[in-house]
């Protein structure tokens, strides 16, 4: 079930093979997986992406990954003639954290705890963070001091001689944390400072999060000091290569939240950058496919990561290190052993598995793409690719005792799932004659062969989209499964039959996370731990997120501010997200027309285009709404339901809601209007009442209220976000059951 939606970019003007930028901007986003670092320039208003470059990852260079991120950088320059007054945007994703804690390429932590009164005792030691195992074999080792901070002795040559007795047991790095550093950091920025006076790199606790837990504050705070030298070494080398480029824009870096951080931000917590790649392509699946609801494939080589959306956000969970709990947030991206190069396991004649080992790693190469010539006179052979590997993954081999892998993307060619056209095809002829000959060994067909085999490798990648789709209780008539990544013709048409969820390829699949990287918006999250948080809590998180963003560079008019309430763990959660500020004149995008309005929500909602409506409006989105009749009990009765679209004015869907409910109103209205429409909507039983899912459009945004459950609080919630509009602007409140 392949859907397609309109198409609304504008197509880039080339002449003679060349590349004319003209007047527009551009946007480079960098890629740096863990074989090729790929680099794209995107046209800064209509996304189009305009050039590619692709360079080895160097993961072993003197200057580590940053030499592979300048070469593709300079690439691109070259490719598009752009000067460095067209680039008004550089970002990257980068693995080197995440290869760091898994590799315990870390440095040395000395942790001062500091506390007073009665809580010291505890503070002492929650702040004691032993030895850390990162992965088997792999440590992060720590030095521990405590001081009272009541005491006549705690001043700054008391911190000073600690500081020089840790850098005497080889600490490279301090970490500063004091119990209730968080309300009052006055201690912890005195070490830090100190710190710096010695050339000695620091990070406090309070930097890291806002939440009261000091254990696991101070090991987040551990983990992110223990690759904050070598991070901030790498992004030194890029950003004084890019400036020596002419390029006054910052030099922003992926966080693992999907956003980006420039890189005074990343010097205070790289920890934020783990696990980045995937964030930048679950980024593009949102501002370049997208995507509102869905679950997000990204296939390379040898394995697919795999995220949920919902409601046109990615999904958050914290974080784990080596399997100690962080309060690091992450998108919940789970990866799974297989990819385009996994190849295939026989037993008993049959197919037994496919992966984890890819020809990559095994050093083999894919049928589809081997010279014809040497596929001649081939027969099946068992082997074991790697020594730790088992002894029945299936290769070829021909007459002179060369071997080829049989792999997903061969097996996908011959069932018809890769085609002509996409990334991963290769020549149909080699997959056809390979298979005949295995066929005939097995005593099967060609197809049938092919099918076994990915009947095998989906059955691994659906158990983690099941797990997802349950979870986050997706609804399955609004997901779409969306494939991102050089693979995913590989798995993500044959899962979308097998599970019967419709399907889309992204467009530049192949570079889906260098996309994401130059798309990225801006992005600050904070969390405090506020019981029953006041009007005035909300306003002073809501201030400092915003406050963060603007210091990174972001253009206030674009900042949006999501507040969140979670009332079990008693956290107050502000997260920031805005575009970086360009001082070049802005290009709007051309509007699509009323027609293709209504049919992509029709298209969307599976509704005829002329029983649909236009039900409400502001002045950036429009409300689409559809009666249908839903037949139950054989037929015998009927019930009825109102299904809502939320589409920008460029004709993208933005909120799909089934069941839903919705008002219209001006600002001036909203608190009488806002009483009525919810007890309107709310389920009343024994317990109390039970408020739906609440959204709230006005002019181009879309606030998110859907985690809110009292309806007092939700309502001031609604009128801090609408302070300073005018009485007479248009405000949606869309209601979703929970």
């Amino acid at each position: 079930m392949k859907i397609k939606f309109a198409s609304l970019f504008s197509k880039v003007i080339i002449t003679k093979g060349e590349i004319i930028l003209g007047n527009r901007k551009i946007r480079i986003g960098i890629d740096v997986g863990g074989t090729f670092t790929h680099a794209v320039a995107v046209d800064h208003i209509t996304f189009e992406v305009i050039a590619h470059a692709v360079t080895p990852t160097t993961h072993f260079s003197r200057y580590s990954v940053s030499e592979g991120i300048i070469k593709a950088f300079h690439d691109i320059m070259q490719q598009t003639k752009a000067v460095s007054q067209d680039v008004v945007f550089v970002s990257h994703s980068t693995t080197q954290a995440t290869n760091a804690l898994l590799e315990g390429d870390v440095a040395k932590v000395g942790i001062i705890g500091m506390g007073k009164g009665i809580e010291g005792v505890k503070a002492k030691s929650d702040t004691l963070i032993s030895n850390l195992e990162l992965s088997k074999g792999k440590m992060l080792h720590t030095a521990h001091c405590y001081f009272n901070t009541d005491a006549k002795r705690f001043d700054d040559n008391v911190i000073k001689d600690a500081l020089s007795k840790m850098m005497l047991e080889g600490c490279n790095v301090i970490v500063a944390s004091e119990a209730f550093g968080v309300d009052d950091s006055t201690n912890e920025n005195k070490v830090l400072q100190l710190a710096a006076e010695q050339n000695l790199p620091a990070t406090a606790s309070h930097e890291i999060s806002q939440l009261y837990g000091l254990k696991i504050r101070t090991r987040t705070a551990v983990i992110n000091a223990s690759i904050l030298p070598k991070m901030t070494h790498t992004a030194e080398l890029t950003e004084e290569s890019i400036k020596k480029s002419g390029i006054t824009s910052p030099l922003m870096i992926m966080r693992s939240d999907g956003g980006v951080m420039d890189i005074v931000q990343m010097k205070k917590r790289p920890i934020l950058t783990m696990l980045s790649g995937p964030a930048a392509g679950i980024a593009a699946a949102l501002m370049f496919a997208k995507v509102s609801d869905g679950i997000f494939l990204e296939v390379g080589g040898t394995s697919t990561d795999i995220s949920a959306i919902k409601n046109g956000k990615a999904m958050i969970k914290s974080a784990s290190v080596g399997g100690h709990k962080t309060y690091l947030k992450t998108l919940d991206s789970r990866t799974v052993g297989i990819g385009g190069g996994s190849m295939v396991r026989i037993s008993h004649n049959e197919v037994a598995d496919v992966g984890p080992r890819s020809a990559h790693i095994a050093g083999l190469g894919y049928i589809a793409f081997t010279k014809p010539e040497d596929l001649q006179e081939i027969h099946p052979v068992l082997v074991k690719p790697m020594p730790s590997d088992p002894d029945d993954y299936l290769v070829i081999e021909n007459n002179k005792g060369e071997r080829f892998a049989i792999t997903l993307t061969d097996a996908s060619m011959m069932a018809g799932m890769t085609t002509k056209g996409d990334y991963a095809y290769g020549n149909f002829e080699n997959v056809k004659h390979v298979f005949e000959v295995l066929a005939q060994h097995y005593n099967t067909s060609p197809l049938r062969l092919s099918q076994d085999i990915l009947d095998k490798a989906i059955q691994k990648v659906g158990k983690v989209v099941q797990e997802l789709l349950e979870e986050y209780h997706l609804d399955m008539e609004l997901v779409s499964l969306v494939g991102g990544g050089g693979g995913a013709t590989c798995v993500v048409p044959w899962l979308s039959q097998k599970m019967n969820i419709k399907y889309f390829v992204a467009e530049k699949a192949e570079v889906i996370s260098a996309i994401g990287a130059a798309m990225a918006m801006l992005r600050d999250c904070m969390e405090r731990t506020v019981l029953n948080p006041t009007e005035q809590d909300i306003m002073s998180i809501r201030k400092q997120v915003t406050n963060n963003l603007i210091q990174m560079g972001a253009n206030s008019e674009t900042i949006e501010v999501q507040i969140e309430i979670d009332q079990q763990k008693n956290i107050l959660r502000a997260t920031a997200v805005g575009s970086i500020y360009m001082d070049n004149q802005n290009f709007d995008m051309q509007a699509a027309d009323e027609q293709i309005l209504y049919n992509n929500a029709a298209l969307s909602m599976k509704a005829p285009a002329d029983q649909v409506i236009q039900a409400a409006a502001t002045s950036g989105l429009f409300v689409f709404a559809y009666m249908e009749t839903q037949k139950k009990v054989f037929g015998l009765f009927r019930s009825k339901r109102w299904n809502l679209r939320v589409i920008d004015r460029f004709g993208v869907i933005k909120l799909q809601v089934n069941n839903g409910r919705y008002l219209s109103t001006a600002c001036e209205n909203i608190s009488s209007a806002f009483n009525r429409f919810i007890d309107d909507v709310s389920v009343h039983n024994d317990v109390g009442m039970i408020i739906p899912e609440i959204f709230m459009l006005y002019g181009s945004r879309i606030v998110d209220f859907s985690t809110i459950l009292d309806s007092v609080q939700l309502l001031s919630l609604i009128q801090i976000e609408l302070q300073g509009l005018e009485d007479n602007e248009p405000i949606v409140l869309v209601a979703r059951p929970r």
